[in-house]
């Protein structure tokens, strides 16, 4: 099996699971329930995910998926506030109906761990990513080393702040709460969390001389030395 076949199949399994997972409690969504509604065997979910829990993760991870790419373009003349409501702008216009479903069944999962451990493990998996990645595009927007403390810092404390406004998201949503009435709150919530955990180092439009001032001086040659 390709491995974008694989995926594809993945993340079929996980849009059925979590529609169970939500629909009927983890308890009561077994395995053979999973195989059931997606139409293959048991035998097959088991060699795809190592438990029923873990059949979640997909549908999870593609919901930060978003995030993620919305941050990798982010580009340096741009405040995070205006990046991520152009971001909306440009996913409202291009999601279809499939993937909006994918994504309220991911804030569903997201609503779904604070009370049930195994889908928390999926979704703290997912946080795991967002940080990793949050810490390098971080370093590469200052001109600096991922590997820095400080960039870590930055990337941990940031990372953070988008997993508690995506819990906030998934608690409003499963109140009524559409993402459209969301949409304004979510991107001031994240950008000024953003700014507040990082200690207001990122969050603003970074111009080229702002860029030459923070960046380490570099020793130049001199004839005389």
């Amino acid at each position: 099996m390709s491995e974008r076949r694989r995926h594809r199949l993945r993340l079929e399994i996980s849009r059925e699971a979590s529609r169970l997972f939500w629909e009927y409690g983890v308890a009561a969504t077994s395995g053979d329930r999973i195989a059931e509604a997606v139409g293959l065997s048991t035998r097959t979910i088991w060699r795809h995910f190592r438990s029923k829990e873990s059949c979640a993760e997909p549908i999870v991870t593609q919901g930060v998926e978003w995030e993620l790419s919305a941050l990798r373009s982010w580009p340096r003349h741009l405040s995070l506030e205006d990046h991520l409501a152009a971001e909306v702008v440009r996913y409202d216009n291009a999601a279809d109906a499939g993937a909006q479903a994918d994504t309220l069944l991911a804030v569903r999962m997201i609503r779904l761990a604070d009370h049930e451990p195994p889908i928390r493990t999926a979704w703290l998996m997912a946080c795991d990513q967002v940080e990793r990645e949050m810490t390098g595009i971080i370093a590469q927007r200052l001109g600096r080393s991922p590997d820095e403390l400080a960039m870590r810092l930055h990337g941990a404390a940031a990372s953070a702040a988008f997993r508690v406004v995506n819990e906030e998201l998934g608690a409003a949503a499963t109140r009524g709460v559409t993402p459209e009435a969301l949409e304004g709150n979510v991107i001031r919530h994240v950008a000024r969390a953003v700014r507040n955990a990082t200690g207001g180092a990122i969050g603003d439009a970074i111009s080229d001389a702002i860029s030459d001032a923070v960046a380490p001086p570099q020793r130049t040659c001199n004839s005389r030395e």
